[in-house]
């Protein structure tokens, strides 16, 4: 890690003072330098490329234990803690499930109209019968609300408010 540092800071200041400074010798700098890459290094970055390649394929809903699981149907065998640390540092984080919020309040003191159609749909005659449903939507600039009321006579739309 100070190897590390010296080596993208040596362009800014010389590398005898980053080394006093960090308390490192310069020759063991220089000899990281030009020292080939570790093994585990490679192994590492291969095993990186699966665990994005998973996590894309769930689209970001594994966290590293669902990864762990899947590499081992795939046939890699690999320790969890390992798996964590490579989502860790390729900044994998799953996306956490949308808690189920209950947002009707039927506990209320106001007054409940009855069922005036009591499922009657086939009408006679127009502006006798509209039924009406809201929903909302997901949209860029935020949640948008959509009201649309029918004519039950020529089940076309009476009227929209979308807000």
């Amino acid at each position: 890690m100070r190897f590390a540092f010296i080596a993208t800071e040596k362009a800014h200041y010389p590398v005898a003072l980053l080394c006093r400074v960090l308390q490192v010798s310069r020759s063991g700098f220089y000899a990281w330098q030009h020292r080939p890459a570790a093994a585990r290094t490679f192994q590492d970055q291969s095993l990186g490329l699966e665990i994005a390649v998973i996590f894309a394929e769930s689209r970001g809903r594994y966290g590293s234990p669902r990864v762990h699981a899947e590499l081992r149907v795939r046939g890699q065998r690999t320790a969890r803690k390992r798996v964590a640390r490579l989502m860790r540092i390729a900044s994998l984080r799953a996306r956490e499930r949308r808690r189920f919020r209950c947002t009707t309040d039927s506990n209320h003191g106001m007054a409940i109209t009855g069922n005036l159609l009591a499922r009657r749909f086939a009408v006679l005659a127009p502006d006798t019968a509209w039924v009406t449903d809201i929903t909302y939507l997901w949209t860029l600039e935020g949640w948008v609300y959509l009201a649309v009321i029918l004519d039950l006579f020529s089940r076309r739309r009476a009227g929209c408010i979308w807000r």
